[in-house]
């Protein structure tokens, strides 16, 4: 049988039934370039295999020529390919010294569609996690010791931030128009909702006027259209910037980013180095947030195995980044600053991001992990490592050596 708009031999089994009962080829449904065509499968395996060669990601080191072969016939319900999930770590080979992650879900399913391929992948990313693995969460910031303490002196500011999909929509890197709105609609509809110490208000960023955009970017809120290839490639700045947005409370401490890289970016933040505070006006916000989304019908993505469900493989489980901008001009010299970091599990950035380096000793850091670990003990993480790391930035400030403070491996 032909497809009834383009006269392609049709071979749509795995279409959506949304789509209604009509003949249409997977090309013509596609929200937006080519991967999708259905010609490439005329081609032979070879013909269609990308060449990996030269890249550094954790796709192109698990991408063989044969489960290429495997996969490449496959689609998701909403049509997402095997090609549309790659093509991120196709079009950027990385650093030769930093591996990406090079592949992005293009909804729910994607992560069981192939399997195959983001298993290992996870695994790799993910301090070797294996399918059979059920993840932890728990946002009750009670079950958190301390936290309220951290040295003001050292640290500047503290944030938690996680990402959130909703369930019955193609992720970003796949959405169509309507269904990008209809998120957008769904988002202010349960942000609106919130009361309290959380109410506050949602800015499009179509439309935004020159005050409100310049005070976004005074409050350091704003985000904008992306330029990173990554994202670039994985389809995420169609259409921008439509149906995109930014929600605070009257606060200016609880953040939701809309539509980005994925449905909802949250974040809870605040001077100061009281993180048991922010984490409890996270824990909260999130979970008065998701009782609204349950109530329309539509629920976080969420299993027992991933976690919550995100965009990028490398935020799945919590999605959860704790951090801190702290000074240790000193410590951040030494020679075991490296490894103390790598021990503690953390991380560092510059505060500027993650492609950025440190101004005047002031760095940002934040938990290594996402994945096997619940909210409360990444976050706990986080509080007991920065207090090391300024108990050694003090005992430096005195001349004295810190060998007796290195932490073993957590």
């Amino acid at each position: 049988m032909l497809c009834s708009r383009c006269k392609h031999l049709q071979i749509h089994k795995l279409a959506p039934p949304l789509l209604g009962a009509g003949y249409f080829c997977r090309s013509s449904i596609m929200p937006f370039g080519n991967s999708h065509n259905l010609r490439k499968l005329e081609f032979s395996i070879d013909d269609e295999y990308p060449d990996l060669s030269t890249h550094n990601n954790h796709m192109a080191r698990l991408l063989t020529r044969e489960l290429y072969g495997k996969l490449r016939e496959r689609q998701t319900p909403n049509g997402v390919s095997l090609d549309d999930i790659i093509q991120t770590g196709v079009d950027n080979p990385g650093h030769p010294f930093i591996m990406t992650v090079g592949c992005v879900a293009g909804d729910e399913e994607s992560y069981s569609v192939f399997k195959e391929l983001l298993d290992p992948i996870i695994s790799d990313r993910h301090n070797g996690y294996k399918p059979t693995d059920v993840h932890k969460t728990d946002l009750n910031s009670n079950n958190l010791k301390g936290g309220g303490d951290l040295d003001p002196n050292y640290v500047l500011s503290s944030r938690v931030r996680t990402g959130r999909s909703i369930r019955g929509f193609c992720l970003p890197p796949h959405c169509s128009r309507g269904e990008r709105r209809a998120v957008e609609r769904l988002s202010v509809e349960a942000l609106d909702a919130l009361g309290g110490d959380l109410k506050g208000k949602y800015y499009p960023l179509k439309g935004m006027t020159e005050e409100e955009q310049q005070q976004l970017i005074d409050d350091h809120f704003l985000f904008d259209k992306p330029v990173s290839p990554l994202l670039l490639a994985s389809g995420m700045a169609r259409d921008w910037p439509d149906a995109r947005g930014i929600w605070h409370n009257d606060k200016k401490s609880f953040l939701v980013w809309v539509n980005e890289e994925d449905h909802l970016r949250v974040i809870s933040m605040q001077k100061g180095g009281n993180m048991r505070e922010v984490f409890a006006r996270f824990c909260q916000g999130l979970q008065e947030i998701e009782v609204i989304f349950k109530e329309k019908g539509h629920p976080f993505m969420w299993n027992e195995h991933l976690g919550y469900v995100l965009t990028c493989p490398s935020n799945l489980g919590t999605g959860l980044r704790a951090g801190v901008h702290v000074k240790l001009p000193l410590l951040s010299k030494h020679e075991q600053f490296g490894p103390v970091l790598k021990r503690l599990r953390l991380q560092k950035r510059g505060t500027g991001g993650v492609d950025t380096a440190a101004v005047g000793g002031v760095f940002d850091i934040s938990n290594a992990d996402r994945l096997g670990y619940s909210e409360v003990e990444l976050t706990q993480m986080v509080i007991d490592g920065v207090k090391l790391l300024i108990e050694m930035e003090k005992q430096l400030e005195k001349g004295k050596a810190i060998d007796d403070l290195i932490p073993q491996q957590k």
